[in-house]
């Protein structure tokens, strides 16, 4: 059979399956058709509530626990307690160090011999010359009685004037060789004192920088020798070291009572007082130094602990320090309706009214005696928008 002879009119599509493709279509087209209307009907609906019910933008403050001293403070600043008597000890000679009697955490006493260097040759120089003194001690004797006797003789017209000066000039000669005898002793004696090294004052080490064997020198003149030995403060004199800035200057006063925390032991608190403002700036930082004393420390307080201090106001007594310290809320958190008082926390985006009992006033905080406990989140400026159950939005 011939191609071109085939009868194309027999063959026929199958139109079966783009009829159910078109009722496949108008089901899709009906979903998208109710999500449209879904989504039109929410966009409708948020757009009310947003219009007609926005919700209040309110920014949250926590319960603290505040001394009274902090709600009467002027200013407060951060700093370091600093020995005001601190010494970096070394000795006066250069050797190698061959005792050292004291570790980290020693008390010392002033004069105390904490370390010595060898010290042979130097011992051994102070014998010769002691040796020497009494040798000429010995030649003294001889020397002033022959002096003596010339002397007599040449007043007596016996000796001639020749052998009274040789006398005389060999007894000077002796008495000059005693006192420069003593002179050397008197060297070869500080020698052996440079190769003591004594604690300056009464204090505590607080380094030790360099051990036994080792090379110590004046000025650490080289990589392989220490200038410093031990490192010592005097732990009665430590005070906080704080710096306030230049537009801050003018509400210290010399002697304003002060109360300083340990950030070691924040729950510790200490009275003190403004000892020293020191009269130059740092212009790099635009501050100015200021020293506070304490009245009265313990133990806990080490050299170079960071500290918080408070400077009160000027009419403010010292601080209580055993008076224990107020669960406060900012004055604006507190509203009053119907002659109780109300903080608001935020439960689930919504306004929640919360009754509380206050204490007293300190400064713009208020004392919470009863309703809140230290750390829970309340709006912090309540307004008549405010109300309970109303929607809030968190800044």
């Amino acid at each position: 059979m011939k191609t071109e002879d085939a009868d194309l009119s027999s063959l026929k599509i199958d139109r079966s399956e783009n009829y159910n493709s078109g009722g496949n279509k108008k089901i899709v087209k009906v979903i998208s058709w109710l999500a449209v209307i879904v989504i039109v009907v929410l966009a409708f609906v948020w757009g009310w509530n947003k219009i007609f019910n926005p919700s209040i933008e309110v920014k949250l403050t926590r319960t603290s626990l505040v001394s009274a001293s902090q709600s009467n403070a002027v200013l407060t600043a951060s700093g370091y307690v600093v020995a005001q008597r601190k010494a970096s000890i070394g000795s006066k000679a250069t050797g190698r160090l061959v005792s050292l009697a004291v570790v980290e955490g020693d008390a010392v006493k002033k004069n105390q011999v904490i370390g010595r260097l060898e010290d042979d040759e130097v011992k051994a120089l102070y014998e010769q010359t002691n040796a020497t003194l009494k040798l000429y001690q010995a030649d003294l004797l001889n020397a002033e009685n022959n002096y003596r006797i010339k002397k007599s003789l040449f007043e007596s017209k016996v000796a001639s004037e020749t052998d009274f000066i040789t006398a005389k000039s060999q007894y000077d000669r002796v008495l000059a060789s005693i006192e420069l005898a003593k002179a050397q002793i008197k060297a070869a004696e500080v020698a052996v004192e440079y190769t003591l090294i004594r604690a300056p004052f009464d204090g505590t080490v607080l380094t030790k920088n360099a051990d036994v064997g080792e090379i110590v020198s004046p000025l650490g003149a080289s990589v392989t020798s220490r200038a410093a030995v031990v490192t010592i403060a005097d732990m009665y004199s430590l005070q906080v070291e704080t710096d306030v800035s230049e537009s801050n200057i003018e509400k210290i006063k010399p002697k304003q009572n002060c109360e300083i925390t340990l950030d070691a032991y924040p729950g510790v608190r200490y009275a003190g007082y403004v000892e020293k403002v020191v009269p130059t700036a740092d212009r790099s930082k635009a501050t100015v130094l200021v020293k506070v004393a304490f009245n009265k420390y313990d133990s806990r307080v080490l050299p170079e602990m960071s500290a918080k201090v408070l400077f009160l106001d000027d009419g403010e007594k010292q601080p209580e320090l055993d008076e224990k310290p107020m669960l406060v809320v900012p004055v604006s958190a507190v509203v009053i309706r119907d002659s109780k008082k109300f903080v608001f926390k935020v439960i689930d985006d919504a306004a929640i009214q919360t009754e509380i009992t206050t204490g007293k006033i300190a400064g713009e905080y208020l004392e919470v005696l009863s309703g809140l406990s230290e750390g829970e989140k309340v709006i912090e400026e309540v307004t008549d928008k405010i109300k309970d159950g109303v929607k809030v939005k968190v800044l």
